[in-house]
């Protein structure tokens, strides 16, 4: 659920709390070419790979991912154990400049009745400024933060 929509912010960010059930799916990795992305561990605990590293943030955790920084990330309690079990995980989820409009075309997108294909959500995403990990990106890209003690 959004807490903050660009309409609100003069587009200068979204701020949305997510809940990730256990074992369900990552998105695709990607990098944001046009906006910073930063997450704040509120319940659970969620992997991140970031720029090739594994993280594992708990709550209270927070990691920035800077415009350019490859990453993925998902609910790691449920990583190695059937869908729906194990432990949900909560998180805030920050976007600068706002990426409201990409996550309303996403809803609508799953709401169709078949879980979307990965070619169609990295179509979403190249409309929102987002790109696979292996395009050429901005040097000095990497994240920053506290998750886990594998920082």
């Amino acid at each position: 659920a959004f807490k903050a929509v660009a309409a609100q912010t003069g587009g200068d960010f979204s701020l949305m709390e997510r809940t990730l059930p256990p074992g369900g799916r990552r998105p695709p990795a990607h990098r944001h070419v046009n906006c910073s992305e930063a997450f704040f561990v509120l319940e659970g605990r969620v992997g991140f790979e970031l720029d090739g590293r594994e993280l594992t943030g708990g709550p209270g955790d927070f990691l920035l991912v800077p415009r350019g920084a490859a990453h993925t990330f998902g609910n790691a309690a449920g990583a190695d154990k059937p869908a729906g079990t194990g432990e949900t995980a909560r998180l805030l989820v920050l976007h600068a400049p706002a990426m409201d409009g990409y996550f309303e075309e996403l809803h609508r997108l799953w709401a169709s009745g078949e879980p979307p294909s990965r070619e169609e959500e990295r179509a979403l995403m190249a409309r929102y400024g987002m790109e696979p990990p292996g395009a050429p990106g901005p040097a000095g890209s990497g994240g920053q933060g506290s998750p886990g003690s594998d920082d």
